[in-house]
């Protein structure tokens, strides 16, 4: 009988649960995921971001856009638009690639063989950066 009566007390406080979540408003937590992550430099993708954000890190890390910007060595093309935009805590260090001495990134998204936009992916970088 208790096992009953535990299973009828679960149900009515499921069914209470599921009342109050259609009768309450949710509410957004984006600001507190903001705060909570913004030290370590989240920062929101724009909705135009969001949306070409699959086109942005589709890169296979083949290094030919390095070659094309004829920048081996001293920037990290390669790594520009699969982890720069998927690990956003490196976005200061892809800021700094991107920077610098001018970086051909026009040739190097023209050698792209999957056809990552990265002068897209590059203005996002900067943009997410700079805060």
């Amino acid at each position: 009988m208790a096992r009953a009566d535990s299973l009828a007390k679960l149900a009515f406080a499921y069914g209470v649960h599921l009342t109050r979540r259609r009768l309450t408003r949710p509410r957004s937590q984006l600001a507190k995921l903001l705060e909570t992550y913004g030290p370590d430099g989240m920062r929101p993708l724009l909705p135009e971001e969001r949306e070409r954000h699959p086109h942005l890190i589709g890169c296979i890390n083949c290094g030919l856009c390095a070659l094309a910007a004829g920048r081996v060595g001293k920037v990290h093309l390669p790594e520009l638009a699969s982890s720069y935009m998927r690990l956003y805590a490196r976005l200061g260090e892809a800021a700094s690639d991107v920077e610098g001495d001018s970086p051909d990134i026009e040739a190097a998204a023209s050698a792209c063989p999957v056809g990552v936009p990265l002068v897209e992916v590059a203005a996002i970088v900067r943009r997410l950066a700079a805060g």
